[in-house]
């Protein structure tokens, strides 16, 4: 299905709100998938500028649904980390 189509059968000419209408939709169809599921491992370095909680993460990363850290102390097993603490800074993302 075309956007034009898409656009004839709710009866708009708008092609920018039916575009950002798509975009939405594909967005929350796809962090509402467990099928699309990715682990990315990477190493947790001294944070620098005197925040320990911030991490580099995925640019096309939709959903965050856990995190472990390797334990080395307990026979190389990963561990989930079962709350975030501290100050979070929690931002909408508006752009459609």
């Amino acid at each position: 299905m075309t956007v034009l189509e898409i656009m004839e059968r709710v009866g708009t000419t708008d092609t920018e709100l039916v575009i950002a209408y798509l975009k939405d939709a594909y967005t929350v169809v796809q962090s509402n998938a467990p099928k699309t599921h990715r682990v990315k491992k990477q190493d947790i370095t001294k944070a620098t500028s005197g925040t320990s909680n911030q991490y580099n993460i995925p640019a096309d990363m939709v959903n965050l649904v856990s995190v472990s850290v390797l334990d080395t102390e307990d026979d190389d097993k990963y561990k989930g980390i079962s709350r975030l603490a501290g100050n979070l800074i929690v931002s909408e993302d508006t752009s459609p």
